[in-house]
């Protein structure tokens, strides 16, 4: 459908974006990344190196959006830049600002990421028409049911017409 074809360019363009700004510019981002970083290191198995961490996500939502843009996996691809969403959006702690300008500033970036996190479990749950597997699951259940059901009524008859055929073989 058309509107696929533009919508999914025009939401991947602000990760494609952001992603080589952070590739390119690491130390930019780091200051507003590294208090989600640093626990996040603590709790898991990743490094603890705020920079790198800002190259992975960047990498990560070039390649998602890269995907997406092109309509190459596209339900993969918003789920992989969902994932991306979390932390930086979790870095606009307008929260903790005192100045108010500043307080607003980062309460639109929260808002703006949040939004865009609604675009893309749109997209990531966009079938594009067909069917979802969830559909499709329970359409394979049925028709192995009904399979079932048939075998075991043709089973039936054939048991009947057995021991029709025994007895008369036996009279």
């Amino acid at each position: 459908m058309i509107v696929r074809r533009i919508a999914r360019p025009m939401l991947a363009g602000i990760f494609v974006w952001g992603g080589i700004n952070a590739l390119r510019y690491p130390t930019a981002h780091a200051p507003a990344a590294e208090p989600v970083t640093k626990p996040l290191a603590t709790k898991t198995q990743l490094p603890d190196d705020t920079e790198l961490l800002v190259r992975a996500n960047g990498a990560a939502m070039v390649a998602g959006g890269a995907l997406l843009a092109t309509g190459k996996a596209p339900r993969l691809a918003s789920a992989l830049l969902l994932g991306t969403m979390v932390p930086t959006t979790a870095t606009h702690n307008f929260w903790a600002e005192s100045d108010p300008q500043a307080k607003a500033g980062k309460l639109t970036q929260f808002i703006k990421d949040v939004s865009l996190m609604g675009g893309l479990i749109l997209a990531a749950v966009d079938t594009e028409g067909k069917p979802g597997v969830a559909y499709r699951a329970k359409l394979a259940g049925e028709g192995i049911e009904r399979t079932a059901r048939q075998a075991r009524k043709s089973a039936a008859r054939e048991a009947k017409l057995a021991a029709l055929q025994a007895k008369q073989a036996v009279s």
